[in-house]
């Protein structure tokens, strides 16, 4: 239990990349991902994954490894991150997780739950329902039958809602009940940290961030995926926004700003998940790389022998 895995959480565009190549290279050791929108080789622009530069700095694991038009689930993730962690221990004390996807970190740090088996047939009543009715429909469904799960989720992300939906209709339980259930056993320590500022701030980040993912091709990416618009790897901010104005439903300049309004409200519910954790040691944004890397090597002593 003398291996540590340090683990960046935070909202998105609050800088957690850079921090995980600092961290990375004072340990000299290896960053895994678990930013679900990264998995894919087709989408770059419009997930923020690290640039060449970036990636030639330190090196990275789960970073478009993944093409969308695979399945690929938080399972598979969880079995194969674990596996990678055993061999990366086996050379290295000390390894770097960074995302903002909070049920695949917990999935890593703790392990998922176990749900109870329920009746397919309810998940084709709920797909079925999304078609004909559209994903507000059971975004209402769900905030009534399971408020608490309704405040944490992605509620834009129809994949995630209707499992919850599945399971809470399924069981008579809502999903919520099955979370947080006893972590699972791992054969390392965590150190969970956090980047903070303050909401204005992240808000400004993110507005910016989205106008230069629109500079650098953003829409063209997004057009060289229409015909893959319905997989689940698509149903996420800055690509389902841009599937309507090719449609011709909204003009560009207010899907732009949709964009930016969803990854703001995505950036909420990622600080409502991770703040969940009190064991997270949160700093602001803009720390002195050096007095930081003192702090989080004190951490590291302190969790070794604690």
């Amino acid at each position: 239990m003398n291996k540590i895995l340090i683990s960046i959480v935070g909202p998105t565009a609050i800088g957690k990349t850079k921090l995980a190549i600092i961290l990375a290279q004072h340990y000299e050791t290896e960053i895994i991902s678990a930013d679900s929108r990264q998995f894919f080789k087709e989408m770059n622009i419009g997930t923020a994954v690290p640039n060449l530069e970036e990636l030639s700095q330190a090196k990275h694991h789960f970073i478009q490894h993944k093409s969308i038009t695979e399945q690929y689930t938080v399972g598979d993730f969880e079995r194969e991150a674990i596996q990678k962690l055993s061999d990366l221990f086996k050379i290295h004390d000390v390894v770097i997780m960074v995302g903002g996807s909070g049920l695949y970190v917990n999935a890593v740090t703790d392990g998922l739950n176990n749900f109870p088996t329920v009746d397919p047939s309810i998940r084709e009543d709920l797909n079925t329902e999304l078609a004909e009715k559209g994903i507000e429909a059971l975004q209402k469904k769900l905030k009534q039958l399971d408020p608490t799960y309704f405040e944490k989720v992605d509620i834009y992300n129809p994949q995630r809602v209707i499992r919850a939906l599945e399971v809470t209709i399924g069981s008579g339980t809502p999903y919520s009940s099955f979370l947080n259930k006893p972590k699972a056993k791992r054969a390392f320590k965590v150190l969970s940290v956090g980047l903070k500022a303050e909401r204005p701030l992240i808000y400004e980040r993110i507005n910016q961030r989205v106008d230069l993912m629109v500079e650098a091709g953003l829409l063209e990416e997004a057009k060289n995926l229409v015909n893959y618009k319905d997989y689940n790897a698509l149903q996420t901010v800055g690509y389902k926004e841009l599937f309507n104005y090719f449609d011709d439903e909204w003009i560009l300049e207010f899907a732009i700003s949709e964009i930016k309004k969803n990854t703001r409200r995505f950036a909420k519910r990622q600080l409502t998940w991770f703040l969940r954790n009190k064991d997270t040691k949160w700093i602001e944004y803009n720390y002195t790389p050096k007095s930081l890397l003192q702090e989080i090597d004190n951490e590291i002593v302190n969790l070794k022998h604690g």
